[in-house]
């Protein structure tokens, strides 16, 4: 999600909250107004402060990809992991006493 849709977001949310709290606390129209206005500020400016914060960044020099050992690793994963199935194929079979011609789940 992009940031400018936080921002929105929590702009509205507190102009909602800033318009229920004024109609509760205050009776003139300059202090509802205020009240409305400063709460919807302290959003907008809470919500930047979280963004400035908690969405980081990464330069050129962090996104840098390996791609060879990556291959490698996933080359060797892959190899692991066909050695599992085998290994439980075989086990199953010796288990369940199947003709090796048979097909699983046929």
């Amino acid at each position: 999600m992009r940031s400018e849709n936080f921002v929105a977001f929590f702009t509205v949310c507190g102009f909602f909250i800033g318009t229920i709290f004024s109609i509760v606390k205050f009776d003139s129209v300059e202090g509802f107004f205020l009240g409305t206005l400063t709460i919807t500020f302290f959003f907008y400016l809470f919500i930047h402060v979280v963004l400035i914060f908690f969405l980081s960044t990464k330069s050129v020099d962090d996104a840098y990809f390996d791609k060879k050992e990556y291959e490698l690793n996933v080359n060797n994963q892959i190899g692991e992991i066909k050695e599992r199935e085998d290994t439980i194929t075989a086990l199953l079979k010796s288990i369940h006493g199947v003709h090796p011609t048979h097909k699983e789940g046929v």
